[in-house]
């Protein structure tokens, strides 16, 4: 099979477009034709070495863990799906990436593909999307009639987690640049924040809940917009003790899991037309160092997605 591989950490260059064998599923795994592979800011970290320290022997890396495609074969386990199943999920990087024409996957982080979305926006989904649902609804317990600020609203996790906001009965305030103040609204945000021509903290005051994918200056102005017992989630740094004991709130740094029933859930929700996916831009699987270099002016609109094969009629 054709697929990106990284032999060495390094920059976007790394990234090789070869053939490689087709893995096989083990008896709990899952084996996906690809589709369509989701691109993510983490995919670059991995590549770039970030978390070398942690790992040995870990090349070949077949990058990517967001995929959406068609099952192909599963493990003698495998219980709830079968070959022939459209599915979309977050993948280990253990088992062998998305950024290849078969992927393996497990029970634990697979769901049935929505059946309103092309494979393409199928697979702009996993990583961001759990990352929003386990920020907001799992760690800081989002309730109706609470208000969240999120911070970065126009791009992967932002856009999931404005519409998450609101299908929780939140009011949403959602901060980006001029360009997408127009996107802001479409998701529906109650209060767009431009936050190039004001600050954020000039607007929002006594907030539930920050979600912060910024880190530095715009944690640290955070703290002062929680009304106390107030949450702000981080998924770039950790909350400082200092900062939320002075405010009397609480916080915490995410790290997202693969979750499959969450993932069913939000599932149901883009099938009921509450959550709707923006993919801005889509590569060939060949052009995988153009769409990380996309990913990393870090202003991208949504999310981009490499298109691994044609969709099926």
């Amino acid at each position: 099979m054709k697929a990106v591989v990284v032999h060495e950490y390094g920059g976007p260059e790394v990234l090789k477009y070869e053939e490689v064998p087709r893995p096989e599923p083990k008896e709990d795994q899952i084996l996906v034709r690809v589709m369509a592979a989701g691109v993510n800011p983490v995919d670059a970290l991995i590549r770039s070495g970030m978390f070398a320290k942690y790992e040995k022997d870990v090349f070949p890396i077949i990058p990517g863990a967001d995929i959406a495609g068609v099952i192909d074969k599963v493990g003698s386990k495998i219980t709830k799906f079968e070959a022939g199943d459209p599915v979309f999920a977050y993948v280990s990087l253990k088992g062998g990436g998305g950024y290849a024409e078969y992927a393996l996957g497990t029970e634990r982080d697979t769901a049935a593909k929505p059946k309103s979305l092309s494979y393409v926006e199928a697979a702009a989904v996993p990583i961001v999307a759990l990352t929003a649902w386990q920020a907001l609804v799992d760690t800081a317990k989002l309730a109706a009639g609470q208000t969240v600020l999120i911070h970065g609203g126009s791009g992967g996790v932002g856009s999931f987690a404005i519409q998450i906001g609101k299908a929780r009965g939140a009011k949403v305030i959602a901060t980006a640049s001029t360009a997408n103040q127009d996107l802001l609204k479409e998701l529906g945000a109650d209060v767009a924040i431009d936050y190039t021509k004001q600050k954020f903290e000039d607007v929002a005051k006594d907030v539930d809940v920050v979600l912060d994918s910024v880190g530095e200056d715009t944690l640290a102005r955070s703290y002062g917009v929680v009304k106390r017992g107030g949450f702000i989630v981080s998924l770039v740094a950790r909350p400082e003790r200092a900062g939320l004991d002075k405010h009397g709130i609480r916080g915490a740094a995410l790290s997202v899991e693969p979750n499959s029933d969450e993932l069913a859930q939000i599932g149901k929700l883009i099938d009921q037309k509450k959550i709707k996916v923006i993919v801005s831009q889509t590569f060939p699987l060949s052009e995988a160092t153009k769409a990380q270099e996309q990913v990393a002016t870090g202003h991208t609109r949504g999310k981009v997605v490499l298109k691994v094969a044609d969709e099926p009629k």
